[in-house]
């Protein structure tokens, strides 16, 4: 019987030290995330030390900036997903392009065409005569920004993609509870925003559902496919072009331009006429040659995949940025100025610290959210993360015109919760699905099978998580600021 050969010691030896230098590496890489936010928050508080006058609150408002750069890098991990997760999840783009794309066009939204003014009592929760004193005032600002960040990292680990925007009215709600008791708060501001909890991923969920079942009946479940897609996709494309230009307009330009809504539906009219007029003959070249199969029909629609990503990240940072940051901006104005006011002018190195904590959150830790969205909740393919994208898109605009406070985070999520819930219910019901699948096949006695037929398209897992964060946005970050406002009154009493 013949021995295994024996391995030289040498070989043993370099065996151990490249599985060591290999642990090493990983271990290495798992900390450079961590040390580039590192020193992003510290580059974020020496930048802002070079804007303290005078010796009150210097402190306090280096301290802030940190913790500012802390919500704005959340913001990227968590709030940024939503806008493309739906385009990486359907393959129209690679998770490399959309963190460029949404580092780049966050960053352009924020600084371009972001809120110069923001409402410092995050549009009047809080009664500003409650916290009139400039102490006071300060610490409920900042006891918004601590719990708020550390409510939307919490819910980055737990894989919970949540409103930003709702976190930090809950940090401001919980400090003005502590500072001045139940009676400074707007109960009736917080029930339309309860209420917009409901409202907004309800209504992008039916929205996408809706468009969805259009494109089934009109293009996929036809017998010549091109040819429905050739009369039907340039019309859905100019219906999001003319979406998102109204959008925009309502909701990313404010800074630039004063648009009443009545202005915004007429450019998001003429957007849509112009837009189905070129996009036509584009649409016509491109299906040339295709096979007549629903692989054929994602191609058509990956521009404007890829086209929607890039608008909803720029119209992010425009209108979510400043929300997010206000408590920041608000603290170094009173530091500043001395006294309170319920609207101020945002400094540029606020929006700067924004923008780019914003971007440097995406990059570094926003990944895990982006695949959790696109990949994990329910199946996406180019249609499906159309229908998403433009659902966002109506759903804002719609909501404006109702004066409904809404979450971008809601809609869109919501919106792939109703393009999952509708293929479930389209599987089992549909008789145009059966008699499609009839005719394809041949057999005129098919029937569906029972396991594919009662098949679960969203993972009830991922739901139950998701809407139970959203539910407990609000009073978690109200709690974890009364929480801070105390101590922070404790330390600097």
């Amino acid at each position: 019987m013949t021995q295994p050969p024996v391995k030289p010691s040498l070989d043993k030896d370099l065996e151990k030290i490249a599985r060591l230098e290999g642990a090493a590496s990983d271990l290495g890489r798992k900390f450079v995330a961590p040390a580039i936010a590192t020193v992003f928050l510290l580059t974020a508080m020496g930048i802002s030390s070079f804007f303290v006058t005078g010796d009150y609150g210097g402190g306090i408002m280096i301290a802030a900036a940190g913790i500012g750069a802390y919500l704005a890098l959340n913001i990227g991990a968590n709030d940024v997903a939503n806008n493309v997760g739906p385009a990486v999840g359907s393959k129209a783009l690679s998770i490399v392009g959309a963190l460029v794309i949404a580092a780049i066009f966050e960053s352009a939204g924020a600084l371009i065409a972001g809120g110069d003014v923001v409402s410092t009592i995050s549009k009047g929760i809080i009664d500003p005569a409650s916290v009139s004193n400039s102490d006071v005032f300060i610490r409920v600002m900042m006891a918004a920004l601590i719990s708020s960040a550390l409510w939307v990292n919490l819910a980055t680990i737990l894989g919970a993609p949540v409103s930003t925007t709702h976190a930090v009215v809950g940090g401001v709600m919980g400090g003005g509870i502590a500072a001045a008791g139940f009676a400074s708060v707007d109960w009736n501001t917080m029930a339309s925003i309860a209420a917009s909890w409901v409202i907004s991923p309800v209504l992008g969920g039916v929205i996408a559902a809706m468009f969805l079942a259009f494109i089934k009946l009109a293009i996929i479940y036809q017998d010549d496919k091109i040819t429905a897609a050739r009369r039907w996709v340039p019309l859905l494309i100019a219906i999001m072009s003319g979406a998102f230009a109204a959008y925009l307009s309502t909701k990313g330009l404010k800074k630039i331009i004063s648009i009443s809504l009545v202005e915004a539906l007429l450019i998001g009219l003429a957007v849509f006429v112009a837009s189905w007029v070129i996009v036509k003959p584009i649409i016509h070249r491109q299906s040339e040659g295709l096979e007549n199969r629903n692989q054929s029909l994602r191609k058509l629609f990956r521009g404007p995949l890829i086209f929607s990503a890039a608008l909803l990240s720029f119209a992010h940072g425009a209108n979510d940025v400043a929300n997010a940051i206000g408590p920041l901006a608000a603290i170094v104005h009173t530091i500043q100025a001395g006294v309170v006011e319920a609207k101020v002018a945002i400094p540029l190195w606020v929006m700067v610290i924004g923008a780019f904590g914003i971007s440097f959150g995406l990059l570094l830790f926003g990944p895990k959210l982006i695949r959790m969205v696109g990949e994990k909740i329910t199946k996406l393919n180019p249609m499906r993360a159309y229908c998403v994208a433009l659902s966002a898109a109506i759903t804002v605009i719609v909501a404006s015109g109702l004066g409904l406070p809404v979450s971008s985070t809601h809609i869109a999520v919501g919106a792939i919760f109703g393009v999952g819930f509708f293929r479930e219910w389209f599987t089992k019901n549909s008789k145009k699905r059966v008699e499609f699948v009839q005719k394809t096949t041949g057999k005129s006695t098919y029937k569906q099978d029972p396991s594919q037929k009662n098949r679960k398209l969203v993972r009830r897992s991922h739901f139950m998580t998701i809407i139970a964060a959203w539910i407990i946005t609000v009073p978690a970050a109200a709690v974890l600021s009364g929480t801070v406002y105390w101590l922070l009154t404790l330390i600097l009493s």
